[in-house]
């Protein structure tokens, strides 16, 4: 039996979209809606097939093996997943997955625990035998990791929705996990044995507040991101995909954290692999409202890899200084860099030296004058971030 006993509830918050939203919601493709897009300038002109073919089997390839020696990849250490210490913590499982637990209340035993984006799979993929793979193993097994009471999937794509993790973890809950996602995604769930009853899906700029019993509460709010989804050639764009707010609930409310999880985003589409004046591009306006709206940000969980060719992934992926952009548009008081140095596989493998994303997220930081260490950083895999 799990640790909480009693059921976990959700509970509906009122939408809380910014003043540029229509009715119905630009992302909206039909009315119910059939598919999504992404309603921006920055995203540009969508893919084409052409576009893909040239990028995958075209001249500029530029492949870096992934380094033999571990001292030149990301740390690992063993998850103590912030024991005995107080405040809300965040622990990196590696690419986008993270653990967060909201700081314990005078009578309970925990936190919250929120499973974001779960990947403990070895591939990335429909199949076992081919696909991205991890180069960094995970920091602790399945069977390691701590009682959750949330899962929280930013879309469906095979390196952000793993369908062995989820089905343990939802074995292993007995009915007593919460899974929350965008739209159209809860049908990869139900279809990987979740219950239909404990799986709540939201539009962007929806809310809702989850109540653990003799635990705590925490408010998890749906927001956009500029990305896209399909685990398939068939279901382009039929989920959405989004960034996630977390905010602590509880008496002492005027202390209570925020965590901003960006899952997997773009900030804008470039034609040219590393423009002179990014100001020129359009930029996603997003950002700037999730800021408004729920900022300042105790912490932001931040992409910074698997963004080259710039020309073809950065309508879909962060660099390391669109990252920091995203940074001060949310109002983040410290920003991690996420989604590198696990898994390598696709376009990534024949553009991007693996080394090369926290290198340049750290320049990026330093150059728009970001205190290292405090106001922006990175962890090793395995490792607590406490605020």
């Amino acid at each position: 039996m799990s640790e909480s006993h009693l059921t976990i509830t959700v509970t509906r918050l009122e939408s809380r979209p910014p003043p540029s939203a229509t009715s119905p919601p630009a992302h909206h493709v039909g009315s119910p809606p059939m598919s999504f897009c992404n309603p921006w300038t920055s995203y540009g002109t969508d893919y084409t097939l052409l576009s893909i073919l040239q990028i995958r089997f075209g001249s500029t390839r530029n492949f870096v093996p992934v380094p033999a020696s571990r001292a030149e990849l990301v740390p690992i250490r063993s998850p103590d997943w912030g024991a005995g210490k107080d405040g809300l913590k965040a622990t990196w499982i590696g690419h986008a997955s993270f653990l967060v637990e909201t700081s314990c209340t005078a009578d309970a035993v925990r936190g919250v625990r929120v499973l974001l984006d779960p990947v403990f799979s070895e591939r990335t993929s429909p199949v076992g035998f081919a696909g991205p793979k991890r180069f960094s193993p995970t920091p602790c097994t399945l069977e390691e990791l701590p009682e959750v009471d949330v899962v929280a999937i930013s879309h469906d794509h095979y390196d952000h929705l793993d369908s062995a993790t989820i089905r343990f973890v939802n074995q292993r809950g007995a009915g007593n996990v919460r899974f929350l996602c965008p739209l159209g995604v809860g049908r990869h769930l139900t279809g990987m044995g979740v219950a239909a009853a404990d799986v709540t899906e939201l539009d962007w700029w929806d809310g809702v507040v989850v109540n653990v019993p003799s635990v705590g509460s925490i408010h998890l709010v749906c927001t956009p991101s500029q990305h896209n989804s399909g685990r398939s050639l068939w279901d382009k764009n039929v989920a959405l995909w989004s960034s996630w707010v977390l905010e602590e609930v509880g008496e002492a409310a005027a202390k209570s954290k925020r965590v901003f999880f960006a899952g997997d985003t773009a900030y804008r589409a470039v034609d040219e692999e590393d423009p002179a004046d990014l100001t020129t591009f359009p930029h996603c306006p997003a950002f700037a409202e999730i800021g408004e709206l729920y900022g300042p940000f105790d912490l932001a969980l931040l992409p910074i890899g698997c963004y080259s060719p710039r020309s073809f992934m950065s309508k879909v992926h962060c660099a390391p200084e669109d990252a920091v952009c995203i940074h001060r548009d949310i109002r983040s008081k410290r920003s991690i860099g996420m989604h590198y140095g696990t898994v390598r596989g696709g376009l990534s493998q024949q553009y991007e030296d693996v080394r090369e994303p926290p290198r340049r997220w750290r320049e990026a930081c330093e150059r728009e004058g970001l205190v290292w260490d405090q106001e922006a950083g990175l962890c090793d895999i395995g490792e607590t971030v406490i605020i």
